[in-house]
């Protein structure tokens, strides 16, 4: 299998780039320093098409393949992680189940104006006692006639605290044991629904990650997405495609570790000449240059796979587990190249640092992506 990047795919790069540089890097450092989610971009974003990048043009969408997708999200993320995040995360755990398994008059209801960026997605899996064992979820909707009454608390929640559209995972038959399991769109503004202060986070710090609780929500059974009791499945084939998005985000991140690392490089000096005449330097930017490239050709097979309706779960995992390890070590080679300045704010990559530690946790922790990986290859 070949990657191929087309003349469309080399024009959403340019496009996205173009605005990240513009409208969204000038501004990363103060959004992570205050905390504060950029709503003054997000209605150009929509514009763009970031909101609904494989969204259908039938309801709003961009309808750009999955590769183009990545671009994307690796563009945004080298901008701002926090709002690629957002992005990324809004795409393929919120909008894509919609599309996959929702009711037409579901997508009808919701993808139109999330596709806009009127109305942001979440997706509300993890709780106190499930996160990697999403069996555990204790969340439950009990219908009554045509509602269900929920309750439930969701905690690390991304987007949560601008998310209008939130597929809650809650056991509608609590004696099923797995398939008892399903996902329900529920609205924000509906009466029982809180929503929590934003969490105080090491990384990310852009995107408003908070706890939602749900407190007999009457929500309508119509609101189903999908089958009752085939929830975990729709989450797994969601997390298969969100694992993409996060590959991609942590290339994003690492590459723009790598752009800061040669350029500080290039004009600090040290026992006479540039420090990246020195071989040690030179050694941690080409083992930098390695991984980044590594990270983004898994990312876009993965990427790949799926637009050619082929298998993609192993692919997918394996592109999350290396990028999200290798943005890591690529964001911890450029603090040593920039000394004691790479441990200040006055200099991006300790934000860089910070951003992509977290990658290596959400949407499947490295740990359970090797679980995943190996029985895969056990299965041949």
């Amino acid at each position: 299998m070949e990657v191929n990047l087309t003349k469309k795919h080399h024009a959403v790069r340019r496009s996205i780039r173009s605005f990240c540089h513009t409208e969204i890097l000038p501004i990363a450092k103060e959004l992570d320093d205050e905390r504060r989610f950029p709503w003054e971009v997000v209605d150009q974003m929509g514009k763009l098409g970031c909101f609904g990048v494989q969204a259908p043009a039938t309801l709003g969408g961009a309808g750009m393949d999955t590769v183009s997708y990545t671009i994307a999200i690796e563009e945004i993320s080298q901008a701002c992680a926090g709002l690629g995040l957002c992005v990324a995360v809004h795409n393929s755990v919120a909008v894509f189940p919609l599309l996959a398994f929702g009711s037409d008059p579901l997508k009808q209801r919701f993808v139109p104006e999330m596709a806009a960026g009127k109305r942001i997605g979440a997706f509300c899996l993890t709780e106190p006692n499930a996160g990697s064992d999403a069996s555990g979820i204790e969340a439950t909707a009990i219908q009554q006639g045509d509602h269900y009454i929920l309750n439930a608390n969701k905690i690390f929640v991304t987007n949560g605290k601008i998310a209008d559209v939130c597929l809650i995972f809650a056991r509608t038959d609590p004696t099923a044991g797995p398939k008892g399991v399903s996902v329900i769109a529920v609205e924000r503004g509906t009466p029982g629904f809180y929503v929590s202060d934003v969490e105080d986070m090491m990384g990310m710090r852009v995107n408003p990650v908070c706890s939602i609780r749900l407190h007999d929500c009457k929500v309508p059974v119509e609101n189903t997405v999908g089958q009752a009791g085939r929830g975990l499945a729709i989450g797994l084939a969601a997390l298969d495609v969100g694992r993409i998005g996060i590959a991609a985000q942590a290339v994003g991140i690492a590459q723009a570790a790598l752009t800061a690392s040669i350029a500080y490089a290039k004009q600090r000096r040290q026992f006479g000449v540039p420090i990246a005449e020195h071989q040690a330097v030179q050694t941690m930017l080409a083992d930098m240059g390695t991984l980044v490239a590594a990270s983004r050709l898994m990312v876009f097979r993965a990427a790949t796979l799926k637009d050619e309706q082929q298998p993609f779960a192993l692919a997918s995992a394996m592109a999350k587990l290396f990028a999200s390890e290798a943005a890591s070590k690529v964001t911890d080679m450029a603090v040593q190249i920039h000394g004691g300045y790479g441990y200040s704010k006055h200099y991006p990559v300790e934000r860089y640092f910070r951003d992509a530690r977290v990658t290596r946790i959400y949407e499947g922790t490295s740990e359970i992506h090797k679980m995943v990986i190996a029985r895969h290859v056990m299965r041949g």
